[in-house]
């Protein structure tokens, strides 16, 4: 584990429940940011096409279940 990760880690661990409540939701929202993002980057690559282009034709062939 590198050294900065360790300081957080530290940081984490001793922060008080309200606190610790506030750090969550900030963590929350930007790991779903960065999800996003990187989302965004696979498509732009066209690294999704193939799986898209299978859903397609899975689904055209009626190979689908409703929800």
């Amino acid at each position: 584990m590198s050294p900065i990760v360790q300081k957080i880690e530290k940081a984490v661990l001793s922060l008080k429940p309200k606190e610790l409540s506030v750090f969550r939701a900030w963590f929350e929202e930007f790991d779903a940011l960065m999800w996003d993002k990187q989302i965004e980057r696979d498509v732009q690559s066209g690294k999704l096409d193939a799986i898209a282009k299978k859903a397609i034709a899975d689904f055209q062939k009626g190979k689908f279940k409703k929800l």
